[in-house]
């Protein structure tokens, strides 16, 4: 849940209410009681939970710039002759 600040606009006192983003937001002071609470702008805060999440783990070796367009290189075994150039179809024309 996301944490959100408040201020009134009467006292001055800031708080913050941890609160789910359907909940309303308050309509009185904690501290004065008075009706003129407004939210507060704040930069957003997140964090990375877990292993794997290091500075380094999309820095990683020089890429070939056909490697970096088109991936890894697969490779095909040789075909083993014949001429069939596709599917063959079941039908026939007279």
């Amino acid at each position: 849940m996301p944490i959100y600040g408040y201020q009134c606009q009467a006292c001055g006192h800031e708080f913050e209410l941890m609160q789910k983003m359907s909940d309303p937001d308050p309509s009185t002071c904690p501290a004065c009681g008075k009706p003129d609470v407004r939210k507060q702008l704040s930069a957003a805060g997140f964090q990375l939970k877990g292993s794997g999440w290091y500075v380094t783990d999309f820095k990683g070796g020089a890429k070939t710039s056909t490697e970096a367009k088109s991936g890894p290189e697969v490779k095909t075994s040789p075909d083993k002759g014949g001429s069939d150039s596709g599917p063959k179809t079941g039908s026939s024309t007279p």
